[in-house]
């Protein structure tokens, strides 16, 4: 079993790659006009959505990358770019292709997506439990800690989601624009810094 200290570094480190906090104005970007029973239908499924998708993870991505001769490290650069072209949506809000905003009109289509990914089961966040649960060196216990750590996350991702509405009245809808920006710049620099250390480690593991 782990102790203390490793899960409070496991809990802190979910809550950076999930960041419930940087959902917030992604959900209220995304949910901006509508009802508050639909707002919180929206932030329910969000939340069961992206759990759902990261207990996969858990569960079954490793052996599925290993099937398909794919290395972590590679899912590392791939997550990396994904990341960083959502990242660009949320700076260039108004550059997106109408398709993409046509599909923000359905309440099902925003929770999966942005909001149940990649906002909150980001391509890191996947990342992230997949590597925190790496058969090799973690027992069964470790990796139903590692899963309770990230369901307890998304909880709280999910009680932030709630309070938005609150939120969008203290910032407007001109503080909510800014705030998204914002962090589609620090979104950005995380998804380069994880290209960039997936890289560096690549060429290291090949040198050896």
């Amino acid at each position: 079993m782990p102790s203390s200290s490793e899960m409070l570094t496991t809990f802190v480190l979910l809550w950076a790659v999930i960041d419930p906090v940087g959902t917030v104005p992604v959900f209220i970007s995304a949910t901006q006009g509508r009802p508050e029973k639909e707002r919180r239908r929206i932030a329910f499924v969000a939340a069961a959505t992206a759990a759902g998708i990261l207990l996969f993870f858990i569960v079954v991505g490793e052996p599925i990358l290993q099937a398909m001769g794919i290395p972590l490290l590679a899912f590392q650069i791939a997550g990396g770019i994904v990341l960083f072209l959502f990242a660009l949506t949320m700076i260039f809000g108004e550059g997106k292709p109408e398709s993409e905003k046509k599909e923000l009109r359905s309440a099902s289509d925003v929770a999966v997506f942005p909001l149940a990914t990649p906002s909150l089961a980001s391509p890191g966040a996947m990342m992230a439990v997949v590597l925190l649960t790496e058969n090799s060196s973690n027992s069964l216990l470790d990796q139903a800690i590692c899963a309770m750590l990230m369901l307890t996350v998304i909880a709280m991702s999910y009680l932030l989601m709630l309070a938005a509405g609150f939120i969008s009245k203290i910032i407007g809808t001109g503080g909510a624009s800014i705030v998204s920006r914002v962090m589609g710049l620090i979104l950005a620099s995380i998804a380069t810094a994880n290209v960039l250390e997936g890289i560096k480690a690549y060429f290291q593991s090949a040198a050896s």
